[in-house]
Protein backbone atom coordinates (compact mmCIF):
# COMPACT_ATOMS: atom_id res chain seq x y z
CA UNK A 1 0.00 0.00 0.00
CA UNK A 2 1.43 3.62 -0.48
CA UNK A 3 1.69 6.20 2.09
CA UNK A 4 -1.05 7.43 4.22
CA UNK A 5 -2.54 10.73 3.20
CA UNK A 6 -3.77 13.53 5.77
CA UNK A 7 -7.05 12.62 4.57
CA UNK A 8 -6.42 8.82 5.57
CA UNK A 9 -5.87 9.89 9.01
CA UNK A 10 -9.58 10.48 9.50
CA UNK A 11 -11.67 7.82 9.42
CA UNK A 12 -14.87 9.68 7.39
CA UNK A 13 -12.62 11.09 4.66
CA UNK A 14 -10.67 7.68 4.07
CA UNK A 15 -14.13 6.01 4.15
CA UNK A 16 -15.60 8.75 1.54
CA UNK A 17 -12.29 8.36 -0.30
CA UNK A 18 -13.13 4.99 -0.63
CA UNK A 19 -17.14 5.54 -1.63
CA UNK A 20 -15.01 8.12 -4.57
CA UNK A 21 -12.75 5.08 -5.70
CA UNK A 22 -16.01 2.67 -5.43
CA UNK A 23 -17.86 4.76 -7.75
CA UNK A 24 -14.78 4.86 -10.13
CA UNK A 25 -14.46 1.01 -10.74
CA UNK A 26 -17.82 0.91 -11.22
CA UNK A 27 -17.70 3.08 -14.24
CA UNK A 28 -14.59 1.42 -15.23
CA UNK A 29 -16.68 -2.25 -15.32
CA UNK A 30 -19.62 -0.56 -17.33
CA UNK A 31 -16.99 1.18 -20.11
CA UNK A 32 -15.01 -1.74 -20.70
CA UNK A 33 -14.92 -5.58 -22.16
CA UNK A 34 -13.06 -8.87 -22.16
CA UNK A 35 -10.39 -9.20 -19.88
CA UNK A 36 -10.35 -5.26 -18.73
CA UNK A 37 -13.97 -5.87 -17.72
CA UNK A 38 -12.69 -8.75 -15.31
CA UNK A 39 -10.24 -7.32 -13.94
CA UNK A 40 -12.15 -4.23 -12.93
CA UNK A 41 -14.47 -6.53 -11.69
CA UNK A 42 -12.11 -8.21 -9.75
CA UNK A 43 -10.87 -4.84 -8.15
CA UNK A 44 -14.66 -3.52 -7.20
CA UNK A 45 -15.41 -6.85 -5.31
CA UNK A 46 -12.22 -6.80 -3.68
CA UNK A 47 -12.88 -2.89 -2.67
CA UNK A 48 -16.76 -3.37 -1.90
CA UNK A 49 -15.74 -6.47 0.27
CA UNK A 50 -12.97 -5.26 2.10
CA UNK A 51 -14.87 -1.65 2.56
CA UNK A 52 -18.13 -3.34 4.21
CA UNK A 53 -16.34 -5.78 6.46
CA UNK A 54 -13.90 -2.77 8.00
CA UNK A 55 -17.10 -0.93 8.54
CA UNK A 56 -19.01 -3.53 10.36
CA UNK A 57 -15.55 -4.21 12.41
CA UNK A 58 -14.86 -0.57 13.26
CA UNK A 59 -17.43 2.31 12.44
CA UNK A 60 -20.92 0.44 13.11
CA UNK A 61 -19.57 -0.64 16.72
CA UNK A 62 -18.63 2.75 17.42
CA UNK A 63 -22.36 4.12 16.13
CA UNK A 64 -23.93 2.21 17.88
CA UNK A 65 -22.63 2.89 21.27
CA UNK A 66 -22.19 6.94 20.77
CA UNK A 67 -24.14 8.01 18.51
CA UNK A 68 -27.92 8.72 19.18
CA UNK A 69 -30.65 6.46 17.93
CA UNK A 70 -27.18 4.76 16.26
CA UNK A 71 -28.40 1.22 16.71
CA UNK A 72 -31.04 2.13 14.48
CA UNK A 73 -28.60 3.91 12.00
CA UNK A 74 -26.63 0.78 11.74
CA UNK A 75 -29.44 -1.56 11.34
CA UNK A 76 -30.69 0.08 8.58
CA UNK A 77 -27.21 0.44 6.87
CA UNK A 78 -26.44 -3.37 7.16
CA UNK A 79 -29.65 -4.47 6.18
CA UNK A 80 -29.09 -2.28 2.96
CA UNK A 81 -25.19 -3.99 3.01
CA UNK A 82 -26.85 -7.32 2.96
CA UNK A 83 -29.06 -6.95 0.27
CA UNK A 84 -25.49 -5.35 -1.89
CA UNK A 85 -23.55 -8.47 -0.46
CA UNK A 86 -26.05 -10.81 -2.11
CA UNK A 87 -26.21 -9.21 -5.46
CA UNK A 88 -22.43 -8.96 -5.50
CA UNK A 89 -22.15 -12.29 -4.46
CA UNK A 90 -24.59 -13.54 -7.52
CA UNK A 91 -22.46 -10.98 -9.97
CA UNK A 92 -18.98 -12.53 -8.57
CA UNK A 93 -20.16 -16.19 -9.74
CA UNK A 94 -21.06 -14.91 -13.34
CA UNK A 95 -19.00 -14.19 -16.44
CA UNK A 96 -18.44 -10.27 -16.87
CA UNK A 97 -19.42 -11.01 -20.37
CA UNK A 98 -22.65 -12.81 -19.72
CA UNK A 99 -25.73 -10.48 -20.77
CA UNK A 100 -27.22 -10.30 -17.69
CA UNK A 101 -23.68 -9.00 -16.28
CA UNK A 102 -24.35 -5.44 -16.68
CA UNK A 103 -28.09 -5.49 -16.04
CA UNK A 104 -27.45 -6.83 -12.69
CA UNK A 105 -24.03 -4.67 -12.14
CA UNK A 106 -26.36 -1.32 -13.09
CA UNK A 107 -28.61 -2.51 -10.39
CA UNK A 108 -25.85 -2.97 -7.31
CA UNK A 109 -24.17 0.34 -8.30
CA UNK A 110 -28.11 1.87 -7.83
CA UNK A 111 -28.32 0.25 -4.19
CA UNK A 112 -24.46 0.86 -3.35
CA UNK A 113 -24.64 4.54 -3.72
CA UNK A 114 -28.03 4.79 -2.29
CA UNK A 115 -26.38 2.82 0.96
CA UNK A 116 -22.73 4.83 0.43
CA UNK A 117 -25.32 8.26 0.58
CA UNK A 118 -26.97 6.96 3.11
CA UNK A 119 -23.57 6.33 5.29
CA UNK A 120 -22.44 9.25 4.68
CA UNK A 121 -25.91 11.28 5.81
CA UNK A 122 -26.94 9.43 8.47
CA UNK A 123 -24.07 8.07 10.12
CA UNK A 124 -20.35 9.56 9.16
CA UNK A 125 -21.82 13.07 10.14
CA UNK A 126 -22.93 11.66 13.40
CA UNK A 127 -19.52 10.11 13.82
CA UNK A 128 -17.33 13.25 12.81
CA UNK A 129 -20.21 15.03 15.90
CA UNK A 130 -19.28 12.65 18.17
CA UNK A 131 -15.30 11.57 17.89
CA UNK A 132 -12.51 13.84 18.30
CA UNK A 133 -10.05 14.00 16.01
CA UNK A 134 -7.84 11.46 18.04
CA UNK A 135 -10.60 9.11 17.86
CA UNK A 136 -11.15 9.86 14.01
CA UNK A 137 -7.39 9.06 13.29
CA UNK A 138 -7.62 5.86 15.87
CA UNK A 139 -10.98 4.29 14.13
CA UNK A 140 -8.39 5.11 10.34
CA UNK A 141 -5.50 3.48 12.08
CA UNK A 142 -8.74 0.20 12.95
CA UNK A 143 -10.06 0.26 9.69
CA UNK A 144 -7.04 -0.03 7.76
CA UNK A 145 -6.10 -3.10 9.56
CA UNK A 146 -9.39 -4.49 9.60
CA UNK A 147 -9.43 -3.97 5.47
CA UNK A 148 -5.91 -6.13 5.51
CA UNK A 149 -7.59 -9.06 7.26
CA UNK A 150 -10.82 -8.92 5.36
CA UNK A 151 -12.43 -11.15 2.96
CA UNK A 152 -11.73 -9.91 -0.12
CA UNK A 153 -15.20 -11.46 -1.62
CA UNK A 154 -19.15 -10.98 -0.48
CA UNK A 155 -20.38 -13.31 2.46
CA UNK A 156 -23.58 -12.29 2.83
CA UNK A 157 -24.75 -13.20 6.39
CA UNK A 158 -21.33 -11.79 8.39
CA UNK A 159 -23.00 -8.46 8.68
CA UNK A 160 -21.61 -8.11 12.65
CA UNK A 161 -18.65 -7.90 14.21
CA UNK A 162 -19.32 -10.88 16.19
CA UNK A 163 -19.97 -13.03 12.84
CA UNK A 164 -17.01 -11.14 10.99
CA UNK A 165 -14.35 -11.80 14.34
CA UNK A 166 -15.62 -15.77 13.97
CA UNK A 167 -15.88 -16.41 10.36
CA UNK A 168 -13.84 -13.21 8.76
CA UNK A 169 -10.36 -15.08 8.91
CA UNK A 170 -11.47 -18.35 7.46
CA UNK A 171 -13.64 -16.73 4.51
CA UNK A 172 -10.16 -14.47 4.08
CA UNK A 173 -8.20 -17.13 3.61
CA UNK A 174 -10.34 -19.10 2.03
CA UNK A 175 -10.57 -15.88 -0.33
CA UNK A 176 -7.21 -14.82 -1.06
CA UNK A 177 -6.78 -18.73 -2.18
CA UNK A 178 -9.40 -18.36 -4.61
CA UNK A 179 -7.72 -15.28 -5.85
CA UNK A 180 -4.32 -16.93 -6.30
CA UNK A 181 -6.10 -19.51 -7.67
CA UNK A 182 -7.83 -17.18 -10.30
CA UNK A 183 -4.57 -15.04 -11.00
CA UNK A 184 -2.73 -18.29 -11.57
CA UNK A 185 -5.01 -19.45 -13.96
CA UNK A 186 -5.40 -15.77 -15.97
CA UNK A 187 -8.49 -15.39 -14.77
CA UNK A 188 -8.03 -12.16 -12.98
CA UNK A 189 -7.30 -9.93 -16.17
Amino acid sequence: MAGITASDADVVALLMRQHGDIRNLFDEVERTGGDERRAAFRRLVHLLAVHETAEEEVVHPFTRASVPDGGKIVDDRLAEEREAKEVLSRLDGMDPDDPKFLPGLLALRLDVMAHARAEERYEFNHIRRSADQARLASMATALRAAEAMAPTHPHPGTESAARNMALGPIAAVMDRTRDAVRKAMGKDG
